[in-house]
């Protein structure tokens, strides 16, 4: 009975519970749809944000480089302005750029630039996110000093050379990119401009540019070898830059040609009047910190070397012909002060020195070498304390030393033999004015199988003394050839916020030299142990119809560093990992080169023209923005 009653008891009770858990089911489902839905819109509220962060970045990145576009568009057009202000001639007693020049510049700047200009990227920045940018700024003449003569800029006197104007500016550009982000930039700095003065057909040296190049025919299948150039740049033909790394012009640079290559490998090369080409996902865009000038008249060039060679006689250089055997008969003497031969000799090292009551004195420019020979230059210090410029020429087992003394105004020539003093130092003399400064040429008629200074590191030129060093035939370059003083900066910060190329205070003691040969090239044969070379000099393979170059005929160089200029007919092999050029700024400045270095005519059809060299110093960037 009551087995049977427990049993009805359980019956009873089992659908009722099993009624009680119906739904369950459901309310699970509905959690874990309810959870996905989180999850899911959380993940949307991340990806949005990391779309917004991503967007924000870009368009505060787009602000920036459209802002900083803005400033370096507003810069040189600054620049050119100011150029473009001098005249086509102008009198000789009237300064290059008028007074409120600067006025004129200021007020084009805000008036072209005080509105959003748009950027949609240039060169290798084609195709970026597109931008706009406005600037506005100041521009004001800081100084004008006059060179050569005295006076004011606007009365000048005097026999007046150049002018040097530095203008002080102030810039802030705003740019700003899809978004309402903007990005806010200051910069501040200088902008100066030396006009140097040029007479109607006057004469410019060669050494007035960094580099030049005659013969370039575009897209030959050759570059130029990528770096920093500083000076002056012009070919006779045309200029291809290919993609093996970035040019940097801190200077102006020409070309006859109007238009520019551009050379991607194989047989791609474009040509374009243009400051930058891409091709697919490469761009070839050198940096033309004073512009590029395509389409212009090509430089005359010097027919051979005989002024060079004149020089050692005379002291003046100009000359039609070619010396003659008579001439040197008539003019120079060797150590014991006999003749050159009148039938012509094989070797011997001549001065040009007449004898005056007994007393040897020097009458012309230098020393006349003849045949092949080995050249060491170097400094040396008198009994007096004397500053010394010395040439060591060895031919054969033969060595003379010949050594300038301006101090005591004696040149010393010595063979082994004796040394026989003269009266004077070699004089670079105004054809016109008679006027003299000392200046030394040595002439070797022949090849200069072996040029350095007397080792590495130490100098070759001494301070105050000016001399060109010309070779009938080849130059081969052993070894360090270096200024007792450093003329320029070699790296960046060696006079603090100056990069390098930067005229040092106090260092221009007028030293300078000049290599040059009409009719060969200047060998770079490196003997130095750490296959490093420096020389410093403005190099010169030029002539009509030429085909000189800088070439390496001996090993592999490292570092080759040129502190002056290279001048050439064409582009040779320098076999060189690094190459640094610095140009002499002082070669750019009141016609001041090497004496007797080889020149062009230029005819500006007007009393007097102005060449103007532009250089930016930055002395501040600031970015006013805060991404935070």
């Amino acid at each position: 009975m009551n087995r049977e009653k427990g049993r009805s008891i359980w019956k009873s009770r089992r659908p009722r519970r099993e009624k009680n858990e119906r739904g369950v089911a459901l309310i699970t489902t509905l959690m874990i749809l309810m959870l996905l839905t989180g999850l899911s819109l959380a993940m949307v509220l991340s990806v949005r944000s990391d779309m917004l962060i991503n967007g924000y970045y870009r368009n505060f990145r787009g602000s920036f480089y459209a802002a900083d576009s803005g400033l370096n568009v507003a810069r040189e057009a600054m620049v050119n302005e100011v150029v473009a202000a001098i005249p086509a001639s102008f009198g000789v007693s009237q300064q290059p750029i008028a007074n409120g020049t600067d006025v004129t510049v200021q007020t084009d700047l805000n008036n072209n630039y005080s509105s959003y200009q748009t950027y949609t990227g240039q060169g290798q920045s084609t195709g970026s996110w597109p931008g706009k940018y406005k600037v506005s700024g100041t521009f004001a003449l800081a100084s004008c000093q006059v060179l050569g003569g005295s006076g004011t800029c606007s009365a000048p006197t005097g026999a007046v050379t150049g002018y040097k104007y530095i203008y002080n500016y102030t810039l802030r550009s705003i740019g700003q990119a899809q978004g309402s982000q903007a990005t806010t930039l200051d910069d501040r700095g200088s902008v100066i401009v030396n006009a140097t003065l040029v007479a109607v057909n006057s004469k410019t040296s060669f050494a007035a540019w960094g580099m030049f190049i005659d013969q370039w025919n575009i897209c030959n299948g050759s570059s130029l070898v990528p770096g920093t150039i500083t000076g002056p740049a012009f070919t006779n033909g045309a200029w291809t830059f290919g993609t093996s790394g970035n040019y940097i012009f801190t200077d102006t640079v020409g070309s006859a040609s109007s238009k520019a290559g551009y050379q991607f490998g194989g047989n791609t090369c474009d040509q374009l009047a243009a400051t930058s080409d891409k091709q697919g996902k490469q761009t070839i865009a050198p940096t033309f910190q004073a512009g590029l000038n395509l389409g212009q008249n090509s430089i005359p060039l010097p027919p051979n070397d005989y002024n060079q060679e004149q020089a050692v006689l005379d002291g003046k250089g100009v000359a039609t012909n070619p010396v003659t055997k008579n001439d040197l008969h008539n003019n120079v003497r060797d150590v014991n002060g006999n003749p050159y031969p009148s039938g012509g000799a094989s070797s011997g090292v001549f001065l040009p020195y007449t004898v005056v009551n007994g007393t040897p004195t020097f009458t012309g420019g230098g020393i006349y070498v003849e045949g092949s020979a080995s050249v060491t230059l170097s400094t040396a210090t008198s009994a007096s304390n004397t500053a010394q410029q010395v040439f060591t020429i060895k031919q054969g087992s033969t060595i003379t030393t010949v050594t300038i003394d301006p101090g005591n105004n004696q040149t010393l020539i010595n063979n082994g033999g004796g040394t026989t003093v003269i009266s004077g130092v070699p004089q670079m003399v105004d054809p016109v004015t008679n006027a003299s400064t000392p200046s030394t040429m040595l002439y070797v008629n022949g090849n200069i199988t072996s040029l350095s200074g007397p080792g590495q590191g130490l100098p070759a030129i001494q301070d105050h003394s000016a001399v060109t060093v010309t070779a009938a035939q080849n130059v081969a370059i052993t070894g360090d050839i270096l200024y007792k003083t450093e003329p320029v900066t070699l790296t960046q910060n060696q006079i603090a916020g100056q990069p390098a190329d930067t005229l040092i205070p106090g260092n221009d003691t007028k030293q300078a030299l000049g290599i040059f040969t009409a009719n060969g090239d200047i060998q770079l044969n490196n003997q130095q142990a750490n296959n490093n070379l420096e020389i410093d000099a403005s190099l010169a393979t030029i002539s009509q119809g030429g085909s000189g170059g800088l070439t390496n005929v001996g090993n592999a160089i490292n570092t080759l560093t040129i502190v002056g200029g290279r001048i050439q007919n064409q582009i040779k092999s320098i076999n060189t990992t690094t190459r640094n050029v610095y140009f002499d700024r002082r070669f750019g400045q009141n016609g001041f080169a090497p004496p007797w270095f080889p020149s062009t005519t230029l005819s500006n059809g007007s009393v007097t023209g102005a060449q103007a060299t532009t250089t930016v110093q930055r002395v501040q960037w600031v970015n006013q923005s805060s991404y935070f």
